[in-house]
């Protein structure tokens, strides 16, 4: 029934989207790990400019942002994620769903090739590295220079990527951003960037 309303354009709120579709433990983490609803759909409607666009969701957790990505547009979602656990969840829940254009990938970011897609989702997947307060659970190490690393190979797969290449970031110091990818537009009080590759 969500991913229904979603398709056919029915309004549904977080809670709705939540409650329904995760497992207590993990609902109590959607406030602060996952993407809003309206957010997702925001970003996928802006990455998804043609059907058929492959779009990579960094650190996808649970699959919140590529499964609302899958029902609202006609690009095919990608979500890597290396939480065993969150990613087993978001393959069964797609699978449950029957929403075909959408694939999760169980790895460490260090592990993807970039060009393999032409769109990009980042909400600030590494920031529990430095603030580990927030940290979702144990079942990964987590360490300030870590933060530097995956920041790194993100930004130089991002840079290698070609000219029209679009990237949406939420809650972003920008850390990952090359410069030859200049801001289209900023919707400040919900932190959310759209960006697209102007040079080389």
């Amino acid at each position: 029934m969500v991913f229904r309303h979603l398709m056919t354009g029915i309004e549904v709120a977080d809670c709705e989207f939540d409650n329904t579709l995760y497992p207590k433990l993990i609902n109590n983490l959607s406030a602060t790990h996952f993407t809003p609803i309206d957010i997702a759909i925001k970003a996928a409607q802006y990455l998804v400019d043609v059907p058929g666009v492959k779009v990579l969701d960094i650190g996808s957790g649970a699959g919140k942002f590529c499964m609302i990505g899958a029902a609202r547009t006609e690009g095919h979602f990608t979500g890597i994620e290396q939480r065993l656990g969150l990613h087993q969840l978001a393959k069964q829940i797609s699978k449950k769903c029957s929403l075909t254009n959408i694939e999760f990938i169980h790895a460490n970011i260090t592990a993807v090739d970039f060009s393999q897609y032409q769109a990009f989702y980042f909400y600030n997947s590494f920031f529990e590295n430095i603030a580990p307060i927030d940290k979702i659970d144990n079942t990964i190490v987590l360490k300030r220079e870590l933060y530097q690393t995956y920041t790194t190979y993100v930004k130089c797969q991002l840079k290698s990527m070609p000219i029209g290449t679009r990237l949406v970031t939420y809650f972003s110091s920008y850390d990952e951003v090359p410069e030859s990818y200049k801001m289209v537009s900023r919707i400040k009080l919900e932190k959310l960037t759209l960006w697209e590759k102007k040079h080389d």
